[in-house]
């Protein structure tokens, strides 16, 4: 809902400039083409995401995502110990950081909700250290694939859209170590 209201208010922010600067007609001419080119990047996005979200459910269904499971069992037993402990709870947390590696944000969301809600179920409205330490590495995932940008990159009409690998795995590993280190120091400081 909040987000309703910043949105509402930058649009009428806008309006209300342009009419004191007297420049309605550039305020509308550039609503117009941005609504335009958003359309059409999501038109061209869509084929790559359905792909990709292709790939991740013939990984489910072929057994790869139980594979994945186990791979990651070891370190993710490791971070979220608690968590590991339930089968479904893994599998959703094995899914989602899978989808991760491919890039897919779309497609790790409701894997993570997923575990997550079934990791929140015994904390009693508080989120507990493993939650938290979920949310990091959801958010600052390690990407091998950026297939989401790399398609926003192809749409845009880059010559190579994976150009950039090695800067986002640069980025991506400095962000989730630095994302953990900041989860374990705040848990221990917030026990104290």
């Amino acid at each position: 809902m909040a987000m309703a209201w910043i949105w509402t208010g930058m649009v009428a922010a806008a309006v209300a400039c342009g009419l004191l600067n007297g420049t309605i007609g550039a305020v509308g001419s550039a609503a117009m083409e941005g609504a335009a080119a958003a359309v059409e990047l999501c038109l061209s996005m869509a084929g790559i995401m359905c792909l990709w979200n292709g790939v991740m459910s013939i990984m489910k269904a072929s057994g790869l995502m139980d594979g994945l499971s186990r791979l990651f069992r070891p370190v993710l037993s490791r971070l979220l110990p608690r968590a590991c402990a339930d089968p479904e709870t893994l599998a959703a947390l094995s899914g989602n950081v899978s989808a991760n590696l491919l890039g897919l944000g779309n497609a790790a969301t409701p894997l993570g909700i997923q575990a997550a809600r079934r990791m929140a179920a015994g904390c009693g409205g508080r989120a507990s250290d493993e939650l938290c330490t979920l949310v990091v590495l959801n958010t600052a995932s390690i990407q091998l694939l950026p297939t989401t940008v790399a398609g926003v990159r192809a749409a845009l009409g880059a010559r190579s859209a994976f150009d950039i690998l090695p800067a986002v795995w640069l980025a991506s590993v400095l962000s989730v170590t630095a994302g953990l280190l900041a989860a374990r120091i705040f848990s221990r400081l917030w026990r104290r």
